[in-house]
């Protein structure tokens, strides 16, 4: 198991920036400003171009949430800056993108590369509440059972999930929705315990099912999210980044997800993004969405964080041989 822990402050940006350059056999151009701080020029353009031709005739697969999602578009902007002709690049169905549709494909028709996002919030499968279970039951989660969408996930070069924003008691229990296993309900079962038992399920199936010699897999923790107040409802978006973590440099979702993948046979990748996103609280969506009457302290803005998740995941694929 291989945990790629990042956890840097904006002023050490063009450092690491040098050091994916130095993996990847460029020459770049650095720049001493009057400031005193280092800048890499034309850097990320030449890693995208760099990407897309290497990821040549392959497909990468995004599952998860709608944090999943936002990664999945932040990547198909960053490489559209490589592709001349823009009009190469287009969904595969014709779809808007939306947070309602379960599957969106981007091609790249030029470099023959896929690109596919699959919504699975809990990766596992959702299903009816049983026969004589309790009036608060309105639906369950079968833990021990994984989406029935995962056989589309399969044939895959890049394979990266997410989990975790879901796994609250106000999207579960006020919900109405319990976890089940083998066909029994488990009422009692705290969240963190059904996540870890979702998350072996997952696990399971991936041991014994992807080839590791083609796929390469990752997983990235939970993304920190910023509300506050005594029932954490209120969303203020800072101008600045914070000085502080106030404790989101940790969470237990993103302790389970190294856990469990500690002792997986097959090799995944934890992208462990938790600490970074801790001091981006100017960082989210706040009233600039759809909808301003109702602030997000959850999702990010792009361009934006996620557009760092993603940098972290080209420099770990272009200094390896895939």
């Amino acid at each position: 198991m291989r945990v790629t822990l990042y956890m840097m402050h904006l002023s050490v940006l063009s450092l690491r920036e040098g050091l994916i350059a130095w993996l990847m056999g460029e020459e770049t151009e650095v720049i001493q400003n009057g400031g005193g701080s280092l800048r890499i020029v034309k850097f990320l353009d030449l890693m995208r171009v760099k990407f897309l031709r290497k990821m040549r005739g392959k497909r990468i697969v995004f599952v998860g949430d709608s944090l999943s999602r936002t990664q999945w578009e932040s990547l198909i902007c960053m490489l559209m800056t490589g592709v001349e002709d823009k009009r190469s690049v287009y969904e595969i169905n014709g779809n808007k993108i939306t947070k309602q549709i379960r599957f969106l494909g981007v091609r790249f028709s030029s470099f023959d590369l896929r690109i596919d996002f699959y919504r699975s919030i809990f990766l596992v499968q959702p299903g009816s509440a049983p026969r004589r279970a309790p009036k608060r039951v309105k639906s369950t989660l079968k833990i021990d059972k994984l989406d029935d969408i995962r056989n589309e996930w399969i044939d895959s070069d890049i394979l990266l999930f997410n989990s975790g924003h879901w796994w609250t008691p106000s999207k579960l229990f006020e919900m109405g929705c319990y976890f089940l296993v083998g066909g029994s309900l488990k009422i009692g079962m705290p969240i963190t315990t059904a996540f870890e038992r979702a998350l072996l399920t997952w696990a399971s199936w991936l041991n014994t099912t992807i080839n590791a010699n083609r796929t390469s897999v990752f997983f990235r923790t939970f993304e920190t999210s910023h509300w506050s107040g005594r029932n954490h409802l209120s969303c203020k978006v800072t101008h600045q980044p914070s000085s502080r973590t106030g404790g989101r440099d940790r969470s237990p979702i993103s302790d389970i997800i190294i856990k469990v993948v500690k002792a997986m046979a097959v090799p995944v990748t934890v992208l462990h993004v938790t600490p970074m996103g801790a001091f981006r609280s100017d960082a989210h969506v706040g009233t600039w969405s759809d909808n301003p009457s109702v602030p997000d302290c959850s999702h990010w803005c792009l361009p934006g964080v996620p557009d760092m998740w993603n940098e972290i995941l080209l420099s770990n694929l272009l200094s390896k041989n895939h």
